[in-house]
């Protein structure tokens, strides 16, 4: 299974030059995928090591064969537990790419495409947890109503809810080709299919509990990261750049800066990018996924 058919890495150029590699330096990708960037950060290591992890099975396929590589099955939100069975407790730098990869979308029986008839998954692991189709068909109306709100921004989201919980007592959703057929009267017209992805997009991030495994693997790589050590994430929609934006530039999730006496901010990493960094023009036409996808550098703060 080959990386280019597996998975076209966005922003790879951008994310190597912002972990600003040392050659004989420990690295984690934590979304291996189809390790496109893996592969670019071991042209850059001499005596390093780069540990990629990825939760999804399929992943493991793609490992990469080097004496400076070890893959990790696990959830990047079990970053450092992990990361101590090897005996590491501190890093040089940090990689994730956040969100879906093309191989995923292309997998019919994932589930995670509206393109193809498959059953009502998106799970990430398919071993772990709640799948698209208990959450849609077992969930009480005001939970599917917050979470196609909250995770889809789904306009008519108290609308759609009341519709899934009235349909499913007689017809239970069971697949993608069923579900975007009943979405059909309750999306907008002549904006269905940002209408199915908005919600295909709640659900996917309820399933996988996206963004609590994103906080805590945010706050993972700050405890992990070395004095001056880099963390380097790119996300492809407004709730997970947030998060990002708000632990780099504030310090926490939530709530203002807060300064020490002397009106330095008090934070463990500061930006190393200004603001977002998004791909141009050129990767956007050759690989339509870059378009939303937003790149945030940052460094530990030095002791």
């Amino acid at each position: 299974m080959t990386t280019s058919v597996y998975h076209i890495p966005v922003m790879l150029a951008q994310c190597t030059e912002g972990l600003a590699i040392n050659p004989n330096g420990v690295y984690v990708d934590v979304t291996f995928g189809g390790g496109g960037h893996s592969r670019e950060i071991l042209k850059h290591l001499d005596n390093g090591h780069l540990y990629g992890f990825d939760q999804d099975p399929d992943a493991e396929a793609n490992a990469i064969e080097d004496d400076r590589f070890t893959f990790v099955a696990a959830n990047f939100r079990d970053i450092k537990k992990f990361l101590r069975l090897y005996g590491v407790r501190e890093v040089d730098g940090i990689l994730a790419d956040l969100g879906i990869s093309s191989h995923q979308i292309d997998e019919p029986k994932r589930g995670f495409s509206t393109r193809f008839e498959g059953e009502l998954d998106m799970r990430m692991n398919p071993s772990q947890g709640l799948s698209a189709k208990d959450v849609l068909n077992t969930y009480e109306e005001s939970k599917l109503h917050r979470i196609l709100g909250m995770y889809g921004e789904v306009k008519n989201a108290k609308t759609l809810a009341q519709g899934i919980v009235s349909e499913r007592v007689d017809r239970p959703f069971e697949t993608t080709e069923g579900f975007t057929a009943f979405l059909k009267k309750y999306a907008p017209k002549g904006r269905e299919f940002k209408y199915f992805a908005q919600v295909f997009q709640a659900l996917r991030i309820e399933v996988n509990d996206e963004l609590g495994a994103l906080e805590e693997f945010l706050l993972s790589a700050v405890d992990l990261l070395k004095p001056e050590g880099r963390l380097v994430v790119m996300s492809y929609h407004s709730l997970e750049d947030r998060l990002v934006k708000n632990l780099i530039t504030k310090g926490k999730f939530q709530g203002e800066l807060e300064k020490d006496f002397f009106g330095n901010p008090i934070r463990p990493l500061e930006p190393v990018s200004r603001g977002a960094i998004t791909a141009d023009a050129k990767e956007i036409a050759a690989n339509p996924r870059a378009r939303s996808a937003k790149l945030r550098i940052a460094k530990k703060v030095g002791k």
